[in-house]
């Protein structure tokens, strides 16, 4: 709007040049370059005054077309460059703000389906929206990401600048879901260099890049394309099949995979003799099947990875109960 009212008045003047008086002309013309002159000095408010209107008509023009021109040009003017400071002002003060407050939280990259999922799936078992931070360079996923009230970084991961914004150091645990198997290796080194006690989880198209992830410091890799073509697989063999696996990666609907700590009364008890299903027990950080002869017997320490329903609370002690005393509570 500010370039058509400055080309607008640059023309008008031009057209009705005649009227005007050049003092440092002889020959009192005015060239398009003269207009264009005269029309940022007097838009400005400069006014030199060495070209002016002298006839009638264009002393008209300039009360009643290039004054109100001239104000709404210093508003547009004055008014966005208030806004784009205000705005950037506010934006500073919140991420200073956050800056002093963030620790201990969750770094998503990339706001896809997967980091989508991720972060649902996170808010759903306890986790608050503040305690989790977005980067993602697309400036739709931004977009998205501030109207689902998270806090969004707009960079590229695998920079090391765009990854200490989003305290990436101080972070717990690292989600890592961009499209591109290459790209994430390479988040998957600079975080672990900043922070090498977070804990990474990184997706990843192709299984043959899962060894080249873990190298690169992920503590846990999803391969998206063999899950997916494993559910395709149960499914046509076994329509039933597929879609109970369908259903325990479903959150909030029907079963659920939860992973809880064991009660005292559980110590010493075998796995399947409890009344949630277990499938693993989490001993010394290994994972064991529940038919592993190590884990034969319960004992104090260990965590369970046991099938739910998914009304109940996922890091409930036991469907139904809350509060009871754990193994590793101190007696």
């Amino acid at each position: 709007m500010a370039v058509a009212i400055l080309v607008g008045t640059v023309l008008l003047v031009y057209f009705d040049r005649d009227g005007y008086v050049d003092g440092n002309d002889p020959t009192n013309t005015l060239s398009l370059l003269d207009s264009f002159y005269y029309t940022t000095v007097t838009l400005s408010t400069t006014g030199y005054g060495d070209i002016a209107p002298v006839s009638d008509q264009a002393r008209l023009v300039n009360a009643i077309i290039i004054t109100p021109a001239r104000i709404a040009f210093l508003v547009l003017l004055i008014g966005t460059t208030l806004e784009v400071l205000a705005s950037q002002g506010r934006e500073m003060i919140r991420v200073s703000r956050w800056r002093k407050k963030m620790d201990q939280h969750v770094v998503v990259v990339g706001y896809g389906t997967k980091g989508r999922s991720a972060i649902e799936t996170l808010v759903s078992n306890g986790y608050q929206r503040e305690a989790i931070v977005v980067v993602d360079p697309n400036p739709v996923a931004v977009a998205d990401g501030n109207r689902d009230q998270l806090v969004v970084i707009a960079g590229d991961a695998t920079r090391r600048g765009v990854l200490r914004q989003a305290g990436a150091e101080k972070a717990t645990h690292v989600i890592i879901t961009t499209d591109r198997d290459d790209s994430n290796v390479l988040v998957t080194l600079t975080v672990r260099q900043l922070n090498p006690d977070a804990w990474i989880v990184a997706a990843v198209r192709e299984h043959e890049n899962v060894p080249l992830m873990r190298q690169s410091g992920a503590n846990s890799v999803i391969t998206s394309s063999d899950a997916v073509g494993r559910l395709l697989g149960l499914s046509s063999m076994s329509p039933m099949l597929g879609s109970v696996m369908e259903d325990l990666m479903t959150y909030g609907e029907g079963l659920e995979v939860a992973e809880r700590d064991l009660l005292v009364n559980e110590v010493g008890k075998q796995p399947q003799s409890l009344p949630d299903q277990v499938i693993a027990v989490i001993r010394d950080e290994k994972v064991y099947r529940y038919f592993d002869p190590v884990v034969s017997l319960l004992g104090r320490g260990d965590r369970l990875v046991v099938v739910r329903p998914a009304k109940e609370l996922p890091w409930a002690p036991r469907p139904g109960t809350h509060g009871e005393e754990l193994a590793d509570e101190d007696d």
